[in-house]
């Protein structure tokens, strides 16, 4: 079958839970998965066939995105600042959003980040994807992970060897975390903070595959890990020292309000690309 064939048919089997954009995303990541070809090859190439095995392959993937399962889980890769991370269940996926604070904190006007050897700590890293995209871009940093999950720290392990960077992995749960075993000239953490409350406004894909665990906290303490990583950087933070956090959307003000009684300073708010409230930075 001629793939420019099956692409009308792929388009045509999501329509009802997609929109074409989002098919056309799927389809081109697909491509390029099984195929190690871009859009741009197909648009050359017309006459690209698919034998039989290759059909089974995309037929496997129209049954899970059918499902709505993420296709990053489907095919177990992504991409985060330009470079190539594995995923699964055990993994948060990704976002653009924290690629801001990956970029954020690589503008912070506060180091000369490639002459210093910064000490770095990503607390709750999932995939690694703070801490390694952290460490490919500035070499000569020491940068620690820490995650309560051990499978979710197997898949970073995997990231970083793929990524040829050093991240020095820790299994801690933050919250049963007294002192931090090192002082560190950047703390970032992209904790759970999405309420129960605001389950209603998740997309089945995230609800049912993502994990809860690094998603959701109570209503009631929703900035439990929020209070928790400032209270340790407090103590863990070197002089001049920031503390980088991805936050609730609705929940800046509050947040700035714990941070403020907890003796932070310089505390900046910062907007995600869909005008959303998303970053904090703040110091001693």
């Amino acid at each position: 079958m001629l793939l420019k064939n099956y692409k009308k048919i792929f388009l045509q089997e999501l329509s009802s839970l997609y929109d074409e954009q989002e098919i056309e995303s799927f389809f081109y990541l697909t491509l390029e998965f099984y195929h190690n070809k871009k859009r741009i090859d197909l648009a050359l190439d017309p006459n690209m066939e698919m034998d039989a095995m290759q059909i089974l392959r995309w037929e496997s993937v129209l049954v899970e995105l059918k499902k709505e399962k993420p296709i990053q889980y489907i095919l177990g890769e992504t991409e985060f600042y330009g470079l190539p991370f594995l995923v699964n269940e055990n993994t948060l996926i990704p976002r653009p959003e924290t690629e801001e604070l990956v970029e954020w904190i690589m503008e912070s006007k506060n180091y000369e980040i490639q002459s210093k050897k910064l000490r770095i700590l990503d607390i709750g890293t999932g995939s690694g994807c703070i801490a390694i995209s952290l460490a490919k871009n500035i070499p000569n940093a020491k940068i620690s992970a820490i995650d309560v999950s051990e499978k979710a720290l197997n898949i970073a392990k995997k990231n970083a060897k793929i990524n040829e960077v050093n991240v020095d992995f820790i299994l801690k749960n933050v919250l049963e975390t007294e002192v931090l075993e090192d002082t560190f000239d950047i703390i970032v953490s992209n904790p759970p903070y999405v309420r129960n409350l605001e389950k209603a406004e998740i997309k089945p894909n995230v609800l049912e595959y993502e994990p809860h665990i690094a998603l959701f906290v109570e209503d009631t303490d929703a900035l439990l890990f929020y209070k928790k990583i400032a209270q340790l950087a407090k103590v863990n933070l070197s002089e001049n020292g920031i503390l980088f956090f991805e936050i609730n959307q609705y929940l800046g003000k509050e947040t700035i309000e714990l941070l403020e009684n907890l003796g932070f300073k310089n505390i900046q708010l910062k907007k995600d690309i869909y005008g959303n409230d998303r970053m904090i930075s703040c110091c001693l």
